[in-house]
């Protein structure tokens, strides 16, 4: 045998791993491995892995590697393999079947999930084409679903049991793993938002809570029209789910409100046949479904629809889901909240492009255009925000003071700032608008904090980027696209760039209007007055290019490759093209792309602006150590040696690059050379240093002759070169003479008089000096001191010569140098000490040297030292010091002084301070130099008041009218007139302005001092004016005296028509300026008065006025010559003057010139004038014959002449005017004869007329009518007779009136056809009813046979047997017609009584409707069961309304109490209601509650026969009747003193059922059993839980409550909030009186007692073993030991508290206690053995 190797199966590991055992499966297509950690590799016979799966151990609290798998075996049918471990344990499992797939669904990306028929539920991975089982049941797979999210899947399974698979549960904690089990296979199975729907082949959907439990059913298996449900789809947003089943689908509405699905209309389609299949589309809005018959239908889903603006359609698929489709372009958005949340009205903003929609929480938002929603959390705001769409990265939302940022697409708010200025030119916002390297996220926002101040923040990171306070209020600010520069512009068109990196603030531009960055770039365009300007490099602000522009900037546009400035110029638009190429330049350094940048800037000539632009490429390619592009700038701008620099750099790195790899830059001698070029030494020494290349650095310092750091560097390195250096660097600053460093040198060698000799011999005394005066061994050498006293003196350095004279003692001579270099301090202070006696003269030179040298204000102490007040005084005044000079002036006693007063006194006379200068003017006794002042200031009053006090009147007044005067001939007529108003002059002043002919001025002071001669002025100088011919001036005064129409006399009188229109028009009415324009033309005449007219409009309306004004004349010529048209018009009116003047032949001729013939003959016939008026008419106007005819005709009706009239009017053609004068005239024989012969088709209409009138006139009327109709019918006109029989209505003879109407039916149903007869029938059958005929009328409906009329008719007469009978004989069909009648009108008439014999369940609704509930019950009694039943449950609900639970119990007590569904509620409100009754907790309610536990204990029996036995309804019922039982037994045992504790116990087992008791209630009770038992710990936490049970209920929320103490007990957390307080307020606060009272005690532990279990002593279950022990019937504590059972399964009692209990009934002998054991007795089955017997 060979062996060749195929290929490794399983890749060895790198230790040990060691495989423990292989088998091959006998039908030799599969192979398995397991591995050391006990995973088993299945295989195919290729050797490729199919699957895999991990053991297990056989008890897993030992962890899954205590055991090792040492064999395995495959079956002889090779579906099975057995594992063998050593944990004792051999596993069997199936492996290798090939199932069916049952079911699918894929949640998620990559991963498919699948149900087989075996059980297993696997997941395929479509990215590797394998699968692997993800849980496997026992039980073929029936139905699989996804949550919303698509993070979990359920599977059904045909067991029943639903299981939970999470791949990722979003942090819910929700479990994994069986989750429920439904009562059949769940077919049809969908996982809500809330809750899960489970329905199957029983006809009963049940949704469950998130961990299995029931929390609602809906039970349709007594519905006989519902079938098996088959299938189950939940809507995308979850808030819906279809469960389809035969001919059905039945929906169902999550409502968040309420917390519950809500059924809604199920959809019914007939032969539909089952539903196999439901899919939902993603949208939520259309739902398919497949049928058995392979149908396929479309449903549409749709809470609601409605169209907005006729521009979109709002699609509510579901609460929190809409769909926004546009009409127009037909795209659709589907707007969802995440959080499931109910959406309100959806809006749509900001040019009809983003979304904006409420919910109760949050914010939805979105944009149309690029389809990005978002959701915030948004707390409700009354609908107060302001959106602003502005930008189309993120809406800005303002509301009271805050604004919000929100990103599109984004599900957080991006920022949220405070301030009040929301307008969008005051907030920029950037967000990542250009890429930047090594920037991944930039969001910038700037906004301003107040109107002058800005902030920037930095919204990514969430802090503050810096702030920019101005000095004005800023009205325009913006950021570029990369956030790292703002522009803003302020009130003063103030143009202000800020550098955020820097914090720098730059002023760029003023008188700036408009401004804008240039989009995609860093190019900024703005407008100063008549400039384009542009700053292609906005770092280089001073860089600007401009262009003269002739109108202004309104927009900027960047497409294609191009930008332009719009411009608008007048009305055209102008375009400025921009230089892309620059542009483009400043994109390239944003993006830093250097390279395009330079081959960019290649192309440019040098300019100022390239240059700056080379300069800004220069210095970003060096900081990104792009040498070569550096080095290309640096020559472009001409900087050789930086080129050539960097040329040699440039070669050092590409050495460097070829030896080591990478660019060479991070070369420390290429890092040094730039650190060289950037002057920054130390930088390129420490590189150098750090290479320990100290030759090269100390060759780099002697380069740059930079010795000392050179000589540094040698010394700390210890140098062998160091002596050297310092010789060298010695001999070099000799040779080039440098001997100040080389003294510096000497110095620092300790060679002092070597330095001093270099320091003389370099001019440098005075730091010889310094040298000398620091070592005293130097300044006791005379001959040194003097040769550098001779040095400084010959130098004039004779401070610092005095300084060495006093060092040496020489006090005379340093006090001579120190004057001669007026160094005064230094020889204040030497005199001081050494001189006193010249002190005095030092501090006056001292003074005069401040003078000298202009320093005034100096000088004035140094003067007041020497006591020279005069040099004093003159410095202050010089120095300005007035105030200074002042005090020191008042100081002095030597009146020689006074001079300076005038001085002082003109300075502040010169700053407007009059007073002080005045009090100057006047201690100096120059009071005239006061009061010119106070003239010259204009203040006339002051300077009056100065000269009263110091002249007389007279010479006062002379004084100001001859200043006056003089100010007058000067021409300075304001002054003057200020001086005589001083003197109470005006007149004075009226004369100089009337002299002047200043009349403005003339009237201003005439309006002051003569108000009632202003007018009268006016109209006077008017006049005056006039005279002179100054007739514009003249204008105004005859205006200004209210008298324009004189204005407009001068004008007409001196032939100024123009002025004269003018003022008309502007000061006269509405038709003055017409007139005048009218009287302007008549003077003219001829074609020049038509010309003006035509220019002002006014031809036609001139013409009207002259006929008016009867100037016909005038008026022919304006029409004659320019609108002849109008020439009829001037005829008409000069005809209508002469009709006036009673000339009616010219009036004639007139009218007809004017083509109004017809006027003339009205003008005639107004006249009476008959014969001239046929005369017009036949000859010009025949058509107006007819009007003379019947205007004669009127003239003759006026005399009575009826038979002339008649005779005219016929002539004239007009018989109906003769009709109308004869009826006026009540002449109807006359109307009814013309009207047959002239006009008979009127006949009809008039006869009716006249029968109106007829009966208008009463009995006669209806007599004359009567007369009529038989008239008519001898005639044979039966017809007409029939309406006139009908017409017959007569009140007060309604005998007659019966008669006629029944001759009119005999007639119609003798004479007239079928129709006609049965019409007139029915219009007399009402009529006779009116009358009470019932009979008549009933026979006349027979006799034409309608029957069912003559049935209505004796119905309403209430003449039933008559009724019934026609009914019977007649047409049976109407039996049951009459039937139905009688009992409506017996339910209408009350009479209820007779109704039970016809109708008992009417009568039965009725009693009920009235509230006559005892008679309905107890007619219902005498009906069967179910009758009764339905009425009880009615009475019992309208009792439940009113609050009468007592009655509600009283009544099932006594009729007894069905298992039907329908009366659940019912039941259940009953007890809720019994359970919120107050002050039940005692002996004498006892009744109440036992009556109320026989109920529930007959309706739990009732319910075990039923159909619903083991529901959920009847555990509910059967836990209502053992609290029914607890209350019972309580309130028997309050009456017995020995069964006080078992009270107590009852009332602390009551707290385990809260959930239907009111908790607060049941608490409250506990606690004060537990307090009354003496048991206060007990009574402490269940009163201290009550307290804060009733603060949450005035909160309305339970939300805070704390169950801290009620931990690991049955005692139940979530309990329904109590509608309201069960414990009156006085008694809560006695009890948090106790609470506190007890909380300070130390002895009551605050904790529930517990027993051996370690649980509380009260609880059933105990939470450390799960156990659940029985309840005890007597006291509802948990049976533990000693226990005494019933018959009944569950049934216990404690032995100590039955004893107890029965020793307690038989020595009391309570009823309530037997009556308790009697029921114990039913209940439980029976008692125990030692039991009791009931007497």
């Amino acid at each position: 045998m060979q062996l060749k190797h195929l290929k490794t199966l399983l890749t060895p590991q790198d230790g040990a791993a060691k495989v423990t055992c292989m088998a091959w499966a006998p039908n030799n297509a599969k192979f398995a491995v397991c591995t050391v950690d006990r995973v088993v590799l299945l295989y195919d016979e290729q050797g490729e892995r199919r699957d895999k799966f991990s053991t297990k151990p056989a008890d897993v609290k030992y962890g899954k590697k205590s055991y090792v798998v040492k064999s395995m075996a495959f079956s002889p049918d090779s579906t099975k393999i057995a594992i063998a471990q050593t944990d004792n344990i051999i596993y069997v499992y199936k492996i290798g079947e090939e199932c069916a797939v049952t079911c699918l669904v894929w949640p998620a990306e990559y991963a498919i999930i699948f149900g087989l028929a075996e059980g297993k539920v696997r997941l395929a991975n479509t990215r590797t084409n394998k699968s692997s089982t993800l849980y496997g049941t026992e039980s073929y797979v029936v139905s699989l679903a996804s949550n919303v999210s698509g993070k979990g899947v359920l599977s059904g399974h045909a067991d029943g049991t639903v299981v939970r698979y999470f791949f990722d549960d979003e942090g819910s904690g929700e479990s994994q793993g069986k989750l429920l089990t439904h009562a059949c296979p769940p077919y049809a199975l969908a996982w809500g938002a809330n809750s899960i729907m489970v329905a199957g082949c029983d006809k009963k959907i049940v949704a469950y809570g998130k961990e299995g439990q029931v929390i609602q059913t809906f039970d349709y298996s007594r519905d006989c029209s519902e079938k098996e449900f088959t299938v189950a789809a939940t809507s995308p947003s979850g808030q819906s789910v279809v469960i389809g089943s035969y001919d059905r689908l039945r929906v169902f509405n999550w409502s968040p409100r309420r917390s519950s699905w809500d059924e809604a209309t199920p959809k019914e389609i007939a032969h539909l046949y089952t539903v196999t299949a439901l899919a939902w589309k993603r949208d939520g809005s259309r739902l398919c479904a497949g049928t058995l018959c392979g149908g396929v239908e479309q449903f549409d889903c749709c809470l609601r629809r409605s169209i907005y603006k006729n521009k979109f359609e709002m699609t509510y698929v579901g609460l929190s889901q809409v769909i926004v489709k546009n009409l127009s372009t037909g795209t659709r958005v589907v707007l969802k909240s995440h959080y499931g949340y109910e959406i309100d009205e959806v809006k749509i903003m900001g040019k009809d492009r983003y979304l904006v929609a409420h919910t109760s929480d949050t914010l939805l938002l979105g944009d149309l255009g690029s389809n990005k929603l978002s959701e915030v959390a948004w707390q409700g705001s009354g609908g107060n925000e302001k959106f602003f769409f502005e930008n189309e990265m993120v809406c800005m939302i303002f509301n009271a003071g805050e604004l919000t940022l929100v990103e599109y697409g984004n599900n957080e708010i991006l920022g949220s700032v405070r301030t009040e200025f929301m307008n969008p030119h005051l907030i920029s916002v950037r967000l990542n608008e250009r890429k930047q390297r090594g920037v991944e996220d930039s969001k910038k926002l700037a906004y301003l904090i107040d109107i002058k101040t800005i902030a920037i923040v930095d919204l990514a990171g969430g802090f503050n980027l810096g702030s920019v306070a101005h000095d004005s209020r800023i009205d325009w600010l913006e950021l570029n696209e990369t956030g790292r520069k703002l522009l803003f512009r302020d009130k003063k068109l103030r143009l202000q760039m800020y550098d955020i990196e820097s914090a720098v603030k730059t002023s760029v531009l003023s008188f700036c209007s408009y401004v804008q960055w240039v989009p995609g770039s860093d190019v900024v365009v703005a407008q100063n007055r008549g400039n384009l300007c542009v700053w292609y490099n906005i770092d280089s602000p001073e860089r600007v290019t401009m262009f003269p522009l002739r109108g202004d900037i309104v927009d900027l546009e960047r497409a294609n490759g191009k930008t332009e400035v719009i411009v608008t110029e007048g009305v055209n638009t102008v375009s400025y093209t921009l230089d892309e190429g620059l542009i483009e330049f400043g994109t390239a350094i944003d993006d830093e792309d250097y390279y395009r940048a330079t081959a960019f800037l290649e192309t440019l000539e040098m300019s100022p602006e390239t240059e700056a632009m080379w300069r800004t490429l220069s210095k970003l390619s060096l900081e990104a150590s792009q040498l070569h592009i550096a080095e290309r700038c640096f020559a472009a701008l001409g900087d050789v040696s930086k080129a050539r620099f960097l040329n040699e750099t440039n070669h050092i790195a590409d050495r460097m690059a070829k030896e080591y790899g990478g660019d060479g830059t991070e070369h420390y001698q290429v890092k040094a050379r730039l650190a060289m070029l950037d002057r920054n030494y130390k930088l390129a020494e420490m590189y150098f240093l750090e290479q320990n290349a100290i030759d090269e650095v100390m060759e780099m310092y002697q380069e740059l002759h930079m010795w000392d750091d050179c000589i540094a560097v040698a010394d700390t390195k210890g140098h062998r070169e160091l002596d050297n250096l310092r010789r060298s660097y010695y001999q070099w600053l000799m040779e080039t003479n440098q001997d100040e460093k080389a003294g510096e040198v000497k110095e620092n060698a300790g060679d002092y008089q070597g330095a001093i000799n270099l320091y003389l011999r370099a001019g440098l005394p005075a730091k010889a000096a310094r040298l000398a005066m620091s070592h005293d061994e130097l300044i006791s050498s005379n001959d040194l001191v003097n040769r550098i006293a001779s040095s400084l003196l010959k130098g004039e350095f004779y401070e610092r010569a005095g300084d060495l004279f006093e060092k040496i003692r020489s006090n005379q001579r340093a006090l001579d140098c120190y004057r001669k270099g007026n160094a005064f301090r230094k020889a204040v202070e030497l005199a001081r000490l050494a001189f006193p006696s010249d002190v005095v003269k030092l501090e006056e030179a001292w003074g005069d040297y401040l003078v000298q040298q202009k320093q005034m204000d100096a000088a004035i102490n140094h003067y007041i030292e020497a006591g020279c007040s005069s040099k004093a005084i003159e410095a202050a005044i010089g120095a300005r010091q007035w105030k200074k000079a002042i005090h020191i002036l008042e100081l002095q006693e030597d009146q020689s002084n006074g001079m300076y007063y005038l001085k002082i006194a003109h300075h502040y006379a010169s700053i407007q301070e009059y007073e002080l200068a005045e009090r100057l003017y006047v201690k100096g006794g120059h009071i005239r130099d006061a009061i010119e002042m106070y003239t010259q200031a204009g203040q006339w009053e002051q300077a009056h008041k100065l000269a009263v006090k110091c002249m007389s009147r007279e010479e006062v007044t002379g004084l100001y009218v001859s200043r006056a005067q003089e100010l007058e001939k000067d021409r300075k007529f304001k002054e003057a007139e200020r001086l005589f108003a001083a003197v109470e002059e005006p007149d004075l002043a009226i004369t100089m302005y009337k002299k002047n002919k200043m009349y403005n001025d003339m009237i201003r002071l005439v309006a002051k001092h003569h108000a009632d001669l202003l007018t009268d002025t006016h109209l006077h100088l008017a006049k005056e004016l006039e005279a002179e011919s100054r007739f514009q001036e003249a204008e105004h005064h005859y205006i200004e005296g209210q008298d324009w129409k004189a204005a407009i006399i001068m004008y007409r009188a001196n032939d100024m028509w123009e002025d004269a229109y003018r003022v008309a028009k502007a000061r006269g009415g509405a038709n003055t300026h017409k007139q005048v324009a009218y009287l302007w033309a008549k003077s003219l005449g001829g074609e020049a008065a038509v010309k003006l007219l035509n220019k002002f409009g006014l031809l036609e309306t001139a013409i009207d006025f002259a006929a008016d004004s009867c100037s016909f004349d005038f008026a022919f010529d304006l029409a004659r010559l320019s609108m002849k048209d109008r020439i009829p018009y001037v005829h008409l009116k000069h005809a209508m003057y002469l009709e006036d003047e009673g000339k009616f032949l010219e009036a004639e001729t007139e009218f007809i010139k004017a083509g109004k013939p017809k006027e003339a003959v009205q003008m005639y016939v107004h006249n009476q004038e008959w014969a001239s008026a046929q005369r017009v008419a036949e000859a010009h106007d025949p058509d107006s014959m007819t009007e003379v005819l019947v205007g004669q005709a009127k003239f003759y009706i006026e005399q009575k002449d009826y038979q002339k009239a008649e005779t005219l009017l016929l002539r004239a053609q007009q018989p109906e005017v003769a009709i109308k004068y004869y009826r006026e005239a009540e002449m109807w024989s006359d109307v009814l004869r013309i009207c047959k012969e002239y006009l008979p088709n009127k006949l009809a209409v008039l006869q009716e007329e006249y029968e109106k009138e007829v009966m208008k006139k009463g009995s006669r009327g209806v007599e004359g009518l009567v007369e009529q109709a038989r008239e008519w019918e001898q005639s044979g006109e039966y017809g007409r007779a029939v309406e006139c029989y009908l017409k017959v209505k007569d009140a007060s003879n309604p005998s007659l009136a019966e008669k006629c109407w029944m001759k009119a039916a005999e007639l119609a149903i003798k004479f007239l056809t079928q129709e006609k007869a049965i019409d007139v029938v029915q219009a007399v059958g009402p009529q006779l009813v009116q009358l009470q005929k019932y009979s008549a009328a009933a026979e006349l409906y027979l006799n034409l046979d309608l029957i069912k009329e003559a049935i209505d008719v004796f119905i309403e007469g209430e003449e039933w047997n008559k009724a019934k009978r026609v009914a019977k004989e007649l047409d049976p069909r109407f039996e049951d017609y009459v039937d139905q009648q009688y009992k409506d009108y017996l339910k209408n008439q009350g009479k209820v009584e007779s109704l039970v014999g016809v109708d008992v369940m009417a009568a039965l609704d009725m009693y009920a409707e009235r509230g006559q509930w005892e008679k309905c019950i107890e007619t219902a009694s005498k009906q069967n069961f179910k009758v009764l039943h339905k009425y009880l449950a009615l009475y019992a609900t309208n009792l439940i309304k009113e609050g009468e639970t007592e009655r509600v119990l009283s009544l099932y007590s006594h009729h007894g109490v069905p298992a039907n569904s329908q009366n659940f509620n019912i039941y259940k409100r009953m007890v809720q209601g019994l359970l919120n009754l107050p002050d039940r907790d005692c002996a004498e309610a006892y009744r109440m509650w036992a009556d109320l536990r026989d109920v529930l204990q007959q309706l739990c029996e009732n319910l075990v026969k039923s159909s619903d036995a083991n529901s959920s309804a009847h555990e509910e019922f059967e836990q209502m009747l053992l609290i029914a039982h607890y209350y019972a037994t309580r309130s028997a045992a309050r009456g017995v003193d020995q069964l006080s504790t078992v009270a107590a116990k009852l009332s602390i087992s009551l707290l385990r059922h809260t959930e239907i008791i009111p908790a607060d209630k049941a608490f409250y009770e506990a606690g004060l059993a537990a307090k009354a038992a003496g048991w206060a710990n007990m009574a402490f936490i269940f009163l201290n839980h009550f307290l804060d049970l009733s603060d949450g209920i005035d909160e309305g929320n339970l939300d805070a409550l704390d169950h801290t103490d009620f931990q690991d007990t049955d005692i139940p957390f979530e309990v329904p909030l109590p509608a309201k307080q069960h414990v009156l307020e006085d008694k809560r606060e006695e009890i948090r009186d106790w609470v506190l009272m007890v909380s300070m005690d130390q002895r009551v532990d605050q904790v529930l007692p517990r027993d051996e279990r370690d649980t509380y002593e009260a609880s059933l279950v105990a939470p450390s073993t799960g156990i659940r022990s029985l309840p005890c019937v007597i006291t509802g504590y948990p049976v533990l030991r000693n226990k005494i059972e019933f018959k009944r399964p569950g049934k216990a009692a404690n032995k100590d508290d039955w004893n107890k209990f029965l020793m307690a009934t038989k020595t009391t002998h309570s009823p309530e206690c037997q009556d308790v054991l009697k029921f114990m007795s039913q209940w439980c089955g029976g008692l125990p053995s030692a039991g009791f017997s009931f007497h």
